[in-house]
């Protein structure tokens, strides 16, 4: 399987135009990954939307179960969901048109990727985070 990540060049591109990252399995256990690297990013100034029907609020922001629930535009569609649940939630995604679709590290759907590659930019097994600070070194 190839890797499915833009080259540096874009993801600086993706990071710069973006403001709002709509987080999928965000945990408001402080201990989870999601949490910890939602809070960095919301740190380096990004506004975090939890989507999660088990939670009421994260970091300070209101949860929705849904990515149809949310009332703003979003940016990045970013995934704390294992990789057999790419496919429902690429489909959800598309109908708010989010500009990336993008799986943390160890999540991978070929069949996501070639499905929706046309509807926005994808990235599959990284770390939104470690990307993050490799294109603002």
């Amino acid at each position: 399987m190839k890797p499915y990540y833009p080259n540096p060049n874009k993801l600086k591109e993706i990071f710069n135009n973006t403001k709002t990252i709509a987080v999928v399995g965000l945990s408001d256990n402080e201990e989870r990954t999601s949490y910890k690297i939602s809070k960095y990013m919301q740190d380096f100034g990004f506004k975090i939307i939890p989507v999660n029907p088990k939670v009421d609020e994260v970091l300070g922001e209101k949860a929705y179960t849904s990515l149809a629930e949310i009332p703003v535009p979003v940016d990045i569609v970013n995934i704390f969901r294992r990789s057999e649940f790419l496919a429902g939630i690429a489909k959800e995604a598309k109908e708010i048109n989010p500009k990336v679709f993008w799986a943390q590290k160890g999540i991978v759907d070929e069949s996501v990727y070639e499905t929706y590659k046309d509807d926005f930019s994808i990235v599959m097994d990284r770390c939104i985070y470690v990307e993050y600070l490799n294109v603002n070194k």
